[in-house]
C-alpha cells in the first residue's frame, strides 16, 4: 500500500499537489521523520480524541505532545485519547499506527496546531508505516481549510 484509498480520493476532491516519499518500515510518525530524513517538526501526525461522543483528529508535530488539558481548556470540553485498538474502526483502510492527519477524508473534525503554520513543506502519514505524502505549506492550507487550528501541543523532543 501506498497511499490510503480515503486519502487519495480526498487529495485528488480538494486538488492539492503532492508527492509520496518512502522510507524504510516505521513503528511511529517520528520515526519515520528520521528514516525518512525530513525534520521531525515538519511530520504532521494525527492523534484521535473522543469526549464521549464527539471525535477530534488533533493534528500535531510528530516530535510534539498533545496536551489534553490545553485540549479541553480551548474546547471547553471533557476529551481523552481514542485507545489504538479503536483506531481501525475509523480509518478502515490504513494500518494501525499510521493515522493520516486527514480526518476530513474520513468524516471526523480537525483541529491542528499551531506550530504547523510555519512550515513550507509538511509531511503526513500515508495510512502505512512505510510512505509520507509531502505538500507544500500552501497545500497543507488547503487541506486544513476551514478548520480549526490552535496551540494545543507542546515540543517533546
Amino acid at each position: 500500500m501506498t497511499v490510503s484509498t480515503s486519502v487519495q480520493h480526498h487529495l485528488d476532491r480538494k486538488g492539492v499537489y503532492y508527492d509520496v516519499l518512502n522510507h524504510p518500515h516505521s513503528r511511529c510518525s517520528l520515526e519515520s521523520a528520521r528514516l525518512a530524513q525530513v525534520p521531525a517538526d515538519q511530520v504532521a501526525k494525527g492523534v484521535l480524541t473522543h469526549d464521549g461522543e464527539n471525535y477530534l483528529l488533533c493534528v500535531i508535530p510528530s516530535n510534539h505532545r498533545i496536551s489534553i488539558p490545553w485540549l479541553n481548556k480551548n474546547r471547553n470540553g471533557n476529551f481523552r485519547l481514542v485507545s489504538e485498538h479503536r483506531l481501525g474502526e475509523f480509518f478502515d483502510d490504513c494500518e494501525i499506527g499510521a493515522i493520516p492527519a486527514l480526518g476530513q477524508a474520513y468524516g471526523l473534525h480537525v483541529i491542528w496546531d499551531n506550530a504547523l503554520a510555519d512550515r513550507e513543506d509538511l509531511y503526513i502519514e500515508s495510512g502505512d508505516h512505510e510512505n509520507l505524502i509531502h505538500v507544500t505549506k500552501a497545500g497543507f492550507m488547503e487541506l486544513m481549510g476551514g478548520q480549526e487550528h490552535m496551540t494545543i501541543s507542546y515540543d517533546d523532543s
